[in-house]
Protein backbone atom coordinates (compact mmCIF):
# COMPACT_ATOMS: atom_id res chain seq x y z
CA UNK A 1 0.00 0.00 0.00
CA UNK A 2 1.15 3.60 -1.07
CA UNK A 3 1.78 5.74 2.12
CA UNK A 4 -0.06 9.12 2.40
CA UNK A 5 1.16 11.98 3.15
CA UNK A 6 -1.44 13.74 5.04
CA UNK A 7 0.61 17.37 5.42
CA UNK A 8 -0.29 17.92 1.79
CA UNK A 9 -4.22 18.26 3.39
CA UNK A 10 -3.58 20.06 6.11
CA UNK A 11 -4.60 23.98 6.25
CA UNK A 12 -3.89 25.46 9.44
CA UNK A 13 -5.53 27.62 11.89
CA UNK A 14 -4.08 29.51 14.14
CA UNK A 15 -5.79 32.13 16.50
CA UNK A 16 -3.21 34.53 18.20
CA UNK A 17 -2.53 38.38 19.29
CA UNK A 18 -1.54 40.64 16.74
CA UNK A 19 1.57 42.01 15.91
CA UNK A 20 2.67 45.14 14.42
CA UNK A 21 3.70 43.30 10.95
CA UNK A 22 0.03 42.07 10.78
CA UNK A 23 -1.67 45.80 10.18
CA UNK A 24 -1.26 46.32 6.06
CA UNK A 25 -3.21 43.32 5.66
CA UNK A 26 -5.74 43.75 8.72
CA UNK A 27 -6.02 47.37 6.72
CA UNK A 28 -7.10 45.53 3.24
CA UNK A 29 -9.36 42.74 5.49
CA UNK A 30 -10.90 45.76 6.71
CA UNK A 31 -11.75 47.78 3.20
CA UNK A 32 -12.91 43.95 2.40
CA UNK A 33 -15.69 43.33 5.48
CA UNK A 34 -16.85 47.19 5.52
CA UNK A 35 -16.53 48.41 2.14
CA UNK A 36 -19.03 51.83 2.91
CA UNK A 37 -17.50 52.89 6.48
CA UNK A 38 -14.32 54.84 7.37
CA UNK A 39 -11.56 52.52 8.27
CA UNK A 40 -8.82 52.21 10.37
CA UNK A 41 -5.67 54.27 10.18
CA UNK A 42 -1.97 52.31 11.03
CA UNK A 43 -2.00 54.87 13.18
CA UNK A 44 -5.02 53.70 15.72
CA UNK A 45 -3.73 49.56 15.21
CA UNK A 46 0.02 50.94 16.47
CA UNK A 47 -1.68 52.54 19.48
CA UNK A 48 -4.18 49.49 20.10
CA UNK A 49 -0.51 47.34 20.42
CA UNK A 50 1.21 50.03 21.93
CA UNK A 51 -1.52 50.16 25.08
CA UNK A 52 -3.35 47.02 25.45
CA UNK A 53 -1.71 44.29 22.42
CA UNK A 54 -3.33 41.23 24.65
CA UNK A 55 -6.74 42.61 23.50
CA UNK A 56 -5.56 42.43 20.28
CA UNK A 57 -6.70 39.18 17.96
CA UNK A 58 -6.47 37.49 15.09
CA UNK A 59 -7.25 34.48 13.15
CA UNK A 60 -4.53 32.92 10.93
CA UNK A 61 -5.62 30.20 8.19
CA UNK A 62 -2.63 29.15 6.47
CA UNK A 63 -0.73 31.89 6.82
CA UNK A 64 -3.51 34.53 5.99
CA UNK A 65 -5.13 36.71 8.10
CA UNK A 66 -8.98 36.12 7.56
CA UNK A 67 -10.35 37.69 10.85
CA UNK A 68 -9.56 40.50 13.59
CA UNK A 69 -11.07 41.91 16.95
CA UNK A 70 -9.82 44.52 19.04
CA UNK A 71 -11.09 45.54 22.40
CA UNK A 72 -9.81 47.36 25.55
CA UNK A 73 -10.76 47.60 29.33
CA UNK A 74 -12.86 50.00 30.61
CA UNK A 75 -14.79 50.94 34.19
CA UNK A 76 -18.00 51.15 32.35
CA UNK A 77 -19.69 52.98 35.05
CA UNK A 78 -18.00 55.96 34.08
CA UNK A 79 -19.53 56.29 30.66
CA UNK A 80 -22.88 57.33 29.52
CA UNK A 81 -24.82 54.35 28.04
CA UNK A 82 -25.71 56.02 25.35
CA UNK A 83 -22.09 56.45 24.39
CA UNK A 84 -20.92 56.71 21.00
CA UNK A 85 -18.05 54.38 19.47
CA UNK A 86 -16.13 57.79 19.29
CA UNK A 87 -16.42 57.81 23.45
CA UNK A 88 -16.02 54.51 24.18
CA UNK A 89 -12.37 54.31 22.04
CA UNK A 90 -11.12 57.48 22.34
CA UNK A 91 -11.25 58.23 18.37
CA UNK A 92 -10.57 54.77 17.99
CA UNK A 93 -7.12 55.08 19.58
CA UNK A 94 -7.86 53.52 23.21
CA UNK A 95 -5.84 55.64 25.31
CA UNK A 96 -8.48 55.56 27.97
CA UNK A 97 -8.12 52.07 28.62
CA UNK A 98 -7.97 51.45 32.14
CA UNK A 99 -6.05 48.35 33.41
CA UNK A 100 -8.20 48.97 36.69
CA UNK A 101 -11.59 48.93 35.25
CA UNK A 102 -14.04 46.06 35.47
CA UNK A 103 -15.29 45.21 31.61
CA UNK A 104 -13.32 44.29 28.10
CA UNK A 105 -15.07 46.31 25.93
CA UNK A 106 -15.00 45.47 21.95
CA UNK A 107 -14.93 47.29 19.53
CA UNK A 108 -14.39 45.74 16.50
CA UNK A 109 -15.12 42.46 14.35
CA UNK A 110 -14.37 41.06 11.11
CA UNK A 111 -14.12 37.93 8.94
CA UNK A 112 -13.05 37.64 5.53
CA UNK A 113 -16.36 37.37 3.34
CA UNK A 114 -14.36 34.34 1.96
CA UNK A 115 -14.35 32.67 4.83
CA UNK A 116 -17.45 32.98 6.99
CA UNK A 117 -19.00 30.09 8.51
CA UNK A 118 -16.17 28.34 9.21
CA UNK A 119 -16.86 30.01 12.94
CA UNK A 120 -14.05 32.46 12.84
CA UNK A 121 -16.02 35.23 14.80
CA UNK A 122 -16.99 32.31 17.03
CA UNK A 123 -13.43 31.64 17.83
CA UNK A 124 -12.62 35.44 18.50
CA UNK A 125 -15.44 35.56 20.61
CA UNK A 126 -14.23 33.33 22.78
CA UNK A 127 -11.24 34.48 22.98
CA UNK A 128 -12.63 37.57 24.37
CA UNK A 129 -14.46 35.65 27.04
CA UNK A 130 -11.14 33.30 27.93
CA UNK A 131 -9.05 36.62 28.34
CA UNK A 132 -12.05 38.18 30.69
CA UNK A 133 -11.77 35.20 32.62
CA UNK A 134 -7.82 35.53 32.60
CA UNK A 135 -8.19 39.23 33.61
CA UNK A 136 -10.47 38.48 36.49
CA UNK A 137 -13.12 41.63 34.83
CA UNK A 138 -17.15 41.17 35.36
CA UNK A 139 -18.23 41.02 31.65
CA UNK A 140 -17.22 41.76 28.09
CA UNK A 141 -19.39 44.20 26.16
CA UNK A 142 -20.30 45.22 22.91
CA UNK A 143 -21.89 47.88 20.61
CA UNK A 144 -23.25 45.46 18.16
CA UNK A 145 -24.20 46.94 14.59
CA UNK A 146 -27.53 45.24 13.31
CA UNK A 147 -27.09 45.66 9.36
CA UNK A 148 -29.96 44.54 8.66
CA UNK A 149 -32.19 46.88 10.04
CA UNK A 150 -31.79 49.22 7.12
CA UNK A 151 -34.66 46.76 5.01
CA UNK A 152 -37.02 47.19 7.87
CA UNK A 153 -36.57 50.77 8.98
CA UNK A 154 -39.69 52.17 7.58
CA UNK A 155 -41.31 49.28 8.40
CA UNK A 156 -40.55 49.30 12.25
CA UNK A 157 -38.60 50.87 15.56
CA UNK A 158 -34.65 49.50 16.29
CA UNK A 159 -36.09 48.08 19.18
CA UNK A 160 -39.58 45.84 17.24
CA UNK A 161 -36.12 44.86 14.81
CA UNK A 162 -33.99 43.59 17.71
CA UNK A 163 -37.47 41.73 19.14
CA UNK A 164 -38.09 40.38 16.40
CA UNK A 165 -34.50 38.87 15.85
CA UNK A 166 -34.36 37.42 19.45
CA UNK A 167 -37.31 35.63 18.40
CA UNK A 168 -35.88 34.05 14.86
CA UNK A 169 -38.30 35.69 13.03
CA UNK A 170 -35.54 38.35 11.06
CA UNK A 171 -32.21 36.72 10.45
CA UNK A 172 -29.31 39.58 11.33
CA UNK A 173 -25.40 38.48 10.75
CA UNK A 174 -24.34 40.57 13.52
CA UNK A 175 -27.02 40.67 16.01
CA UNK A 176 -28.00 36.85 15.79
CA UNK A 177 -24.61 36.21 15.69
CA UNK A 178 -24.24 37.72 19.11
CA UNK A 179 -27.31 36.59 20.58
CA UNK A 180 -26.09 32.63 20.03
CA UNK A 181 -23.38 33.95 22.05
CA UNK A 182 -24.54 34.16 24.94
CA UNK A 183 -24.62 38.01 25.04
CA UNK A 184 -27.84 39.89 26.35
CA UNK A 185 -29.17 42.80 25.02
CA UNK A 186 -28.90 45.66 27.24
CA UNK A 187 -30.34 48.97 25.29
CA UNK A 188 -30.06 50.30 22.05
CA UNK A 189 -27.82 53.15 21.26
CA UNK A 190 -28.77 55.83 18.80
CA UNK A 191 -25.71 57.76 16.61
CA UNK A 192 -23.40 55.16 17.79
CA UNK A 193 -21.46 54.79 14.40
CA UNK A 194 -22.58 57.91 12.32
CA UNK A 195 -21.05 55.99 9.07
CA UNK A 196 -23.03 53.10 9.78
CA UNK A 197 -25.69 53.53 6.89
CA UNK A 198 -26.77 49.90 6.54
CA UNK A 199 -27.95 50.09 10.56
CA UNK A 200 -28.92 53.47 10.29
CA UNK A 201 -26.17 54.70 13.06
CA UNK A 202 -28.14 52.72 15.75
CA UNK A 203 -26.32 49.97 17.67
CA UNK A 204 -27.27 46.93 20.35
CA UNK A 205 -25.20 47.73 23.80
CA UNK A 206 -24.87 43.98 24.57
CA UNK A 207 -23.32 42.00 27.62
CA UNK A 208 -21.88 38.60 28.51
CA UNK A 209 -21.20 37.78 31.93
CA UNK A 210 -18.59 35.93 33.53
CA UNK A 211 -19.92 33.90 36.05
CA UNK A 212 -16.80 33.09 37.23
CA UNK A 213 -15.74 36.79 38.18
CA UNK A 214 -14.17 36.90 42.13
CA UNK A 215 -14.35 40.88 43.28
CA UNK A 216 -10.77 41.29 45.39
CA UNK A 217 -10.05 43.85 47.21
CA UNK A 218 -7.53 45.84 44.95
CA UNK A 219 -10.42 46.16 42.48
CA UNK A 220 -12.98 47.72 44.81
CA UNK A 221 -13.61 51.48 44.15
CA UNK A 222 -10.76 53.44 45.67
CA UNK A 223 -11.89 56.69 47.66
CA UNK A 224 -8.55 57.89 47.75
CA UNK A 225 -4.86 57.21 46.04
CA UNK A 226 -2.23 59.22 48.06
CA UNK A 227 1.22 59.58 47.20
CA UNK A 228 3.60 61.46 48.90
CA UNK A 229 6.66 63.50 47.37
CA UNK A 230 9.28 65.54 49.24
CA UNK A 231 11.21 67.03 46.29
CA UNK A 232 14.60 68.71 47.78
CA UNK A 233 16.36 71.84 47.13
CA UNK A 234 19.59 70.86 47.17
CA UNK A 235 22.59 73.29 48.57
CA UNK A 236 25.48 73.22 46.18
CA UNK A 237 28.61 74.37 48.59
CA UNK A 238 32.03 73.49 48.39
CA UNK A 239 32.80 69.83 49.80
CA UNK A 240 36.07 67.44 50.19
CA UNK A 241 35.20 64.18 49.57
CA UNK A 242 32.55 61.62 48.53
CA UNK A 243 31.53 61.24 51.78
CA UNK A 244 30.80 64.89 52.55
CA UNK A 245 28.04 64.26 49.41
CA UNK A 246 27.33 60.43 50.76
CA UNK A 247 25.60 62.76 54.13
CA UNK A 248 24.26 65.31 52.82
CA UNK A 249 22.21 63.37 50.52
CA UNK A 250 21.67 60.54 53.37
CA UNK A 251 20.16 63.29 55.58
CA UNK A 252 17.71 64.36 52.97
CA UNK A 253 16.46 60.62 52.53
CA UNK A 254 15.87 60.23 56.03
CA UNK A 255 14.09 63.31 55.97
CA UNK A 256 12.16 62.36 53.22
CA UNK A 257 11.48 58.99 54.93
CA UNK A 258 10.04 60.12 58.51
CA UNK A 259 7.51 61.92 56.68
CA UNK A 260 6.22 58.87 54.99
CA UNK A 261 7.00 59.61 51.65
CA UNK A 262 6.62 57.24 48.58
CA UNK A 263 9.09 59.04 46.24
CA UNK A 264 12.36 61.50 47.24
CA UNK A 265 13.48 63.75 43.99
CA UNK A 266 17.17 64.75 43.99
CA UNK A 267 18.20 67.99 41.45
CA UNK A 268 20.04 68.04 38.35
CA UNK A 269 23.79 66.76 37.80
CA UNK A 270 23.70 67.89 42.07
CA UNK A 271 26.87 65.65 41.99
CA UNK A 272 28.63 67.99 40.21
CA UNK A 273 29.36 69.24 43.90
CA UNK A 274 31.96 66.63 43.73
CA UNK A 275 33.87 69.02 41.38
CA UNK A 276 34.59 71.04 43.84
CA UNK A 277 37.37 69.11 45.16
CA UNK A 278 38.96 67.74 42.21
CA UNK A 279 41.09 70.54 41.27
CA UNK A 280 40.38 70.54 37.70
CA UNK A 281 40.27 73.72 35.97
CA UNK A 282 39.08 72.51 32.43
CA UNK A 283 35.43 71.83 32.38
CA UNK A 284 35.82 69.07 29.88
CA UNK A 285 38.19 67.50 31.95
CA UNK A 286 36.70 68.14 35.12
CA UNK A 287 33.34 66.64 33.86
CA UNK A 288 34.80 63.00 33.15
CA UNK A 289 36.51 62.82 36.08
CA UNK A 290 33.36 63.33 37.35
CA UNK A 291 31.96 60.28 35.82
CA UNK A 292 34.47 58.02 37.81
CA UNK A 293 32.32 58.19 40.65
CA UNK A 294 29.08 56.87 38.90
CA UNK A 295 29.18 53.51 40.38
CA UNK A 296 29.48 55.30 44.12
CA UNK A 297 26.60 57.31 43.07
CA UNK A 298 24.61 54.26 42.29
CA UNK A 299 25.77 52.03 45.12
CA UNK A 300 24.75 54.89 47.68
CA UNK A 301 21.31 55.70 46.31
CA UNK A 302 20.61 51.93 45.99
CA UNK A 303 21.32 50.88 49.38
CA UNK A 304 19.52 54.22 50.79
CA UNK A 305 16.17 53.67 48.96
CA UNK A 306 16.03 50.05 50.41
CA UNK A 307 17.02 50.69 53.92
CA UNK A 308 15.15 53.89 54.04
CA UNK A 309 11.78 52.36 52.08
CA UNK A 310 11.62 55.46 49.72
CA UNK A 311 11.83 55.56 46.10
CA UNK A 312 14.43 57.93 44.61
CA UNK A 313 14.61 60.16 41.54
CA UNK A 314 18.70 60.32 42.10
CA UNK A 315 18.54 63.52 40.29
CA UNK A 316 20.69 62.77 37.79
CA UNK A 317 24.77 61.88 37.35
CA UNK A 318 27.19 62.65 34.13
CA UNK A 319 28.22 58.92 32.89
CA UNK A 320 30.71 57.67 30.76
CA UNK A 321 29.66 55.21 27.92
CA UNK A 322 32.64 54.69 25.41
CA UNK A 323 33.78 57.84 24.41
CA UNK A 324 30.28 59.43 25.17
CA UNK A 325 29.39 61.15 28.39
CA UNK A 326 25.37 61.33 29.11
CA UNK A 327 23.58 62.86 31.42
CA UNK A 328 21.19 60.23 32.99
CA UNK A 329 18.67 60.41 35.89
CA UNK A 330 18.08 57.26 38.27
CA UNK A 331 15.28 55.60 39.51
CA UNK A 332 15.98 54.04 42.46
CA UNK A 333 12.97 51.77 43.77
CA UNK A 334 12.63 50.88 47.42
CA UNK A 335 12.41 47.33 46.44
CA UNK A 336 15.66 47.53 45.18
CA UNK A 337 15.90 47.63 41.55
CA UNK A 338 17.02 50.55 39.20
CA UNK A 339 16.16 52.06 36.04
CA UNK A 340 17.21 55.11 34.06
CA UNK A 341 16.01 57.99 31.68
CA UNK A 342 18.91 59.63 29.66
CA UNK A 343 18.36 63.26 28.81
CA UNK A 344 17.27 63.57 25.09
CA UNK A 345 18.12 67.33 24.44
CA UNK A 346 21.49 69.16 25.16
CA UNK A 347 21.31 72.46 26.02
CA UNK A 348 24.12 74.57 23.69
CA UNK A 349 25.73 75.18 27.66
CA UNK A 350 25.95 71.36 28.09
CA UNK A 351 27.63 70.96 24.14
CA UNK A 352 30.06 73.84 24.90
CA UNK A 353 31.51 73.11 27.81
CA UNK A 354 31.14 69.63 28.85
CA UNK A 355 30.33 68.03 25.27
CA UNK A 356 27.12 66.04 26.73
CA UNK A 357 25.32 63.70 24.15
CA UNK A 358 21.99 63.10 23.80
CA UNK A 359 19.74 59.97 25.06
CA UNK A 360 17.29 58.15 21.94
CA UNK A 361 14.46 57.24 24.44
CA UNK A 362 11.75 58.45 26.32
CA UNK A 363 11.06 55.52 29.08
CA UNK A 364 7.38 55.59 31.14
CA UNK A 365 8.09 53.41 34.90
CA UNK A 366 5.82 50.67 36.89
CA UNK A 367 6.25 51.64 40.39
CA UNK A 368 4.50 50.75 43.50
CA UNK A 369 2.73 53.93 42.94
CA UNK A 370 1.80 53.41 39.42
CA UNK A 371 3.61 54.51 36.28
CA UNK A 372 5.63 57.90 36.24
CA UNK A 373 8.09 59.64 34.24
CA UNK A 374 11.40 61.37 34.28
CA UNK A 375 11.92 64.55 31.54
CA UNK A 376 15.19 66.22 32.91
CA UNK A 377 15.34 69.91 32.52
CA UNK A 378 15.18 71.11 29.41
CA UNK A 379 13.16 68.14 28.06
CA UNK A 380 10.32 69.63 29.98
CA UNK A 381 10.30 72.30 27.48
CA UNK A 382 9.44 70.22 24.45
CA UNK A 383 5.91 69.40 25.36
CA UNK A 384 5.98 66.37 22.91
CA UNK A 385 7.82 64.43 25.22
CA UNK A 386 4.99 64.98 27.90
CA UNK A 387 2.36 64.10 25.53
CA UNK A 388 3.94 60.98 25.38
CA UNK A 389 4.72 59.19 28.23
CA UNK A 390 0.92 60.51 29.41
CA UNK A 391 -0.32 58.46 26.34
CA UNK A 392 1.91 55.70 28.05
CA UNK A 393 0.17 55.66 31.63
CA UNK A 394 2.54 58.50 33.17
CA UNK A 395 0.75 60.04 36.17
CA UNK A 396 3.76 61.97 37.54
CA UNK A 397 6.23 63.83 35.65
CA UNK A 398 8.99 64.11 37.75
CA UNK A 399 11.82 67.16 36.46
CA UNK A 400 15.20 67.42 38.03
CA UNK A 401 16.70 70.56 36.84
CA UNK A 402 19.19 72.69 37.51
CA UNK A 403 19.12 76.60 36.22
CA UNK A 404 21.66 79.38 37.05
CA UNK A 405 19.18 82.27 36.87
CA UNK A 406 15.69 83.49 36.92
CA UNK A 407 14.43 83.41 33.61
CA UNK A 408 16.37 80.13 33.30
CA UNK A 409 14.32 78.37 36.02
CA UNK A 410 10.96 80.24 35.08
CA UNK A 411 11.24 78.61 31.48
CA UNK A 412 11.06 75.39 33.49
CA UNK A 413 8.62 75.89 35.57
CA UNK A 414 6.15 77.60 32.98
CA UNK A 415 6.73 74.61 31.17
CA UNK A 416 6.38 71.77 33.86
CA UNK A 417 3.12 73.58 34.71
CA UNK A 418 1.57 73.69 31.10
CA UNK A 419 2.57 70.08 30.97
CA UNK A 420 0.32 69.50 34.24
CA UNK A 421 -2.60 71.70 32.86
CA UNK A 422 -2.55 70.21 29.16
CA UNK A 423 -2.31 66.25 29.72
CA UNK A 424 -3.92 66.25 33.08
CA UNK A 425 -0.89 64.34 35.43
CA UNK A 426 1.41 65.53 38.42
CA UNK A 427 4.81 67.49 37.40
CA UNK A 428 7.58 68.13 40.07
CA UNK A 429 10.57 70.23 40.30
CA UNK A 430 13.71 69.50 42.10
CA UNK A 431 16.50 72.23 41.65
CA UNK A 432 20.00 73.09 42.72
CA UNK A 433 20.53 76.15 44.85
CA UNK A 434 23.84 77.93 45.99
CA UNK A 435 27.19 78.17 44.31
CA UNK A 436 30.12 76.48 43.45
CA UNK A 437 32.91 79.53 43.75
CA UNK A 438 35.86 77.48 42.33
CA UNK A 439 33.87 75.10 40.02
CA UNK A 440 33.87 76.40 36.13
CA UNK A 441 30.30 76.96 34.69
CA UNK A 442 28.85 75.80 37.84
CA UNK A 443 29.26 78.51 39.98
CA UNK A 444 26.12 79.69 40.64
CA UNK A 445 22.18 78.54 40.92
CA UNK A 446 18.89 79.36 40.86
CA UNK A 447 15.83 76.97 41.95
CA UNK A 448 12.51 77.22 43.74
CA UNK A 449 11.09 73.78 43.47
CA UNK A 450 7.59 72.32 43.73
CA UNK A 451 4.82 70.01 43.36
CA UNK A 452 2.32 71.33 40.51
CA UNK A 453 -1.64 70.20 39.53
CA UNK A 454 -3.79 70.73 37.07
CA UNK A 455 -5.72 73.81 37.04
CA UNK A 456 -9.50 72.96 38.13
CA UNK A 457 -11.88 72.88 40.96
CA UNK A 458 -10.87 69.40 42.12
CA UNK A 459 -7.50 70.85 42.77
CA UNK A 460 -5.38 73.46 44.55
CA UNK A 461 -6.06 76.62 43.73
CA UNK A 462 -3.19 77.73 41.53
CA UNK A 463 -2.40 74.12 41.05
CA UNK A 464 0.13 74.31 43.27
CA UNK A 465 0.91 71.28 45.75
CA UNK A 466 3.64 73.12 47.39
CA UNK A 467 6.55 75.03 47.14
CA UNK A 468 9.99 75.96 48.37
CA UNK A 469 11.22 79.74 49.19
CA UNK A 470 13.56 80.25 46.40
CA UNK A 471 17.29 80.22 46.28
CA UNK A 472 17.32 78.38 49.63
CA UNK A 473 18.14 75.04 50.75
CA UNK A 474 15.31 73.11 52.13
CA UNK A 475 12.16 70.64 51.18
CA UNK A 476 8.72 70.53 50.12
CA UNK A 477 6.65 67.86 51.29
CA UNK A 478 3.29 67.62 49.39
CA UNK A 479 0.42 64.48 48.78
CA UNK A 480 -0.91 63.55 44.97
CA UNK A 481 -3.98 61.47 44.85
CA UNK A 482 -3.98 59.91 41.40
CA UNK A 483 -7.73 58.69 42.49
CA UNK A 484 -8.73 62.43 42.15
CA UNK A 485 -7.03 62.64 39.10
CA UNK A 486 -8.20 59.77 37.37
CA UNK A 487 -12.28 61.10 38.49
CA UNK A 488 -10.85 64.60 36.99
CA UNK A 489 -10.04 63.41 33.73
CA UNK A 490 -13.40 62.12 33.37
CA UNK A 491 -15.79 64.59 34.34
CA UNK A 492 -13.28 67.90 35.01
CA UNK A 493 -14.42 71.10 34.11
CA UNK A 494 -12.47 70.20 30.73
CA UNK A 495 -10.96 67.58 29.34
CA UNK A 496 -7.78 68.18 27.27
CA UNK A 497 -7.11 64.06 27.13
CA UNK A 498 -10.38 63.17 25.69
CA UNK A 499 -11.02 66.26 23.71
CA UNK A 500 -8.03 65.96 21.42
CA UNK A 501 -8.71 66.40 17.51
CA UNK A 502 -6.47 63.08 16.84
CA UNK A 503 -7.94 63.32 13.34
CA UNK A 504 -6.15 66.53 12.88
CA UNK A 505 -2.70 65.73 14.94
CA UNK A 506 -1.36 63.16 17.44
CA UNK A 507 2.29 62.66 18.59
CA UNK A 508 4.12 59.29 17.04
CA UNK A 509 7.52 58.19 18.38
CA UNK A 510 9.82 58.26 15.36
CA UNK A 511 12.87 56.14 17.04
CA UNK A 512 12.58 53.97 20.50
CA UNK A 513 15.29 51.50 20.26
CA UNK A 514 15.05 48.35 22.55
Amino acid sequence: MTSIDESRFEKKILLRTILESDIPDILKLQKLCFPNMVPWKQEHLKSHLEIFPEGQFCVEYDGQIIGTCSSLVVNFDEYDEKHTWDEITDNGYITNHDPEGYNLYGIEVMVHPDFRRMKIGRRLYEARKELAEKMNLKSVIIGGRIPNYHKYSDKMSPREYVKQVALHNIYDPVLTFQLMNEFTVMRINPSYLPDDKASNSYATLMEWNNIDYRPTSKRHFKTSFPVRITTIQYMMKQIDSFDELANQVEYYVDVASDYGSDFAVFPEIFTTQLMSFLDEKSPSQAVRRLTEYTEDYIGLFSDLSVRYNVNIIGGSHFVAEGDEIYNIAFLFRRDGTIEKQYKLHITPNERKWWGISHGDKVNVFDTDCGKIAILICYDIEFPELARYVTDQGARIIFTPFCTDDRQGYLRVRYCSQARAIENQVYTVLAGTVGNLTQTENMDVQYAQSGIFTPSDFTFPRDGIVGECNPNIETVVVGDVDLEILRRHRRSGSVMQLRDRRKDLYEVIMKKQDD
